[in-house]
């Protein structure tokens, strides 16, 4: 499938509020700073349409990316963030919380995960919220050409079997540096929007 169009189409503070055309969504969760903004502009081959907090753990919106006139990708708050106080962990988990309950859109979420550090207790409550909503989920571990060689594939087998004691089938290495799992994945998210098509074809 290639990507002929890709825009930033509004961030979204509270979801009963969304005044613009609704389409099917794929959100992309995970800790902040774990490089969820990085893995947005690899996978549409933009440098800076996502852009990054310069104060991590302080995004509170929902961010909404149009493909192609036909779905979104929602880039949701980042969690986790040691400094951010007891009123601001709450104002998120109430965003994301109604996020999830309240939208027939979604059909699916990509969970990032950062291969050097695994997957964290935040990561394990959010992965075991999203199963118990029982929303399809894509394990993405990031930054994997920062893994030492010689023990970056015991290290993907290692979060492979952890993933998999969490309920999650399918886990991608990820690196924007190299673009490995890219293609997988679009292939995934195409799949969670009922969409067949064939990952030889090119991307733009």
């Amino acid at each position: 499938m290639k990507i002929k169009s890709i825009k930033f189409v509004a961030s979204v503070s509270n979801v009963k509020k969304i005044l613009f055309n609704r389409l099917p969504e794929i959100a992309i969760a995970g800790r902040s700073n774990v490089g969820k903004s990085s893995l947005i502009n690899c996978l549409i081959n933009r440098k800076n349409l996502a852009q990054t907090s310069s104060t991590p753990g302080k995004t509170r919106v929902l961010n909404y990316y149009c493909i192609n006139e036909k779905s979104y990708l929602v880039d949701l708050p980042g969690y986790g963030y040691a400094k951010v106080s007891q009123q601001e962990r709450q104002s998120w988990k109430k965003l994301v919380e109604s996020y999830l309950t309240e939208n027939s859109f979604l059909k699916g979420v990509i969970q990032i995960i950062d291969s050097r550090h695994g997957i964290t207790t935040s990561d394990s409550e959010m992965i075991s919220w999203l199963a118990h909503l029982a929303f399809p989920t894509l394990l993405v571990a990031t930054k994997t050409d920062k893994l030492p060689r010689s023990k970056a594939k015991h290290i993907i087998q290692k979060l492979e079997t952890e993933a998999a004691e969490l309920g999650i089938t399918e886990l991608v290495p990820f690196s924007i540096v190299t673009k490995q799992g890219r293609v997988q994945i679009w292939q995934s998210i195409f799949e969670l929007l009922n969409q067949s098509r064939s990952i030889d074809e090119t991307y733009q």
